[in-house]
């Protein structure tokens, strides 16, 4: 998830409300789960192994897994993890890119566009962003055989990244 930037264009109090948002309407739809990802659980798994990659992943990110909400939200740091996109404005609209590519959701696309704005805002971003980039993030995801609705990480924790990656079609940056 988005790293607070450090200045006046921080997106973390908007993205903390869309977060509250999609909380309350899965509680409401009874769309909510258990929590997923045991941080403790993922560090004692050995080094290579994809559950231990993404609790490094979160603690080097100094970021929390998700526990609330519905399945997809709190899996999403996983997704980081399989496709190797970072956690800044332009890395996280390449994960909203390739998940439009693997499966085509409104959410993905209001999502990006939302981070297009505060990447726009940015001069940093600008200059670092390309639309290429985001084009090659929308390939790799028609071309895996990834659906974030129905994935199951847990059942793949113990493997090798490269074999979860493998598994999806999902091809190495």
């Amino acid at each position: 998830m988005m790293q607070p930037l450090a200045d006046s264009s921080n997106p973390t109090p908007r993205l903390q409300k869309l977060l509250d948002l999609i909380d309350n309407i899965t509680t409401t739809t009874g769309k909510n789960v258990p929590p997923i990802v045991n941080i403790e659980k993922l560090r004692s798994l050995p080094p290579d192994t994809f559950g231990r990659i993404w609790a490094d992943f979160l603690d080097t990110n100094h970021l929390k897994p998700f526990t609330t909400g519905p399945r997809r939200k709190q899996l999403h740091d996983g997704i980081h993890v399989l496709t190797g996109y970072g956690t800044d404005p332009i890395n996280e609209a390449e994960v909203q890119a390739f998940l439009l590519g693997a499966k085509l959701q409104l959410a993905n696309m209001l999502i990006g566009l939302g981070l297009l704005r505060v990447i726009h805002r940015n001069l940093n971003y600008r200059q670092q962003f390309s639309w290429d980039r985001l084009w090659r993030a929308y390939q790799r995801g028609c071309q895996s055989q990834f659906d974030p609705d129905t994935w199951q990480p847990e059942l793949l924790w113990h493997l090798p990244l490269a074999e979860v990656q493998k598994i999806f079609s999902i091809a190495p940056r």
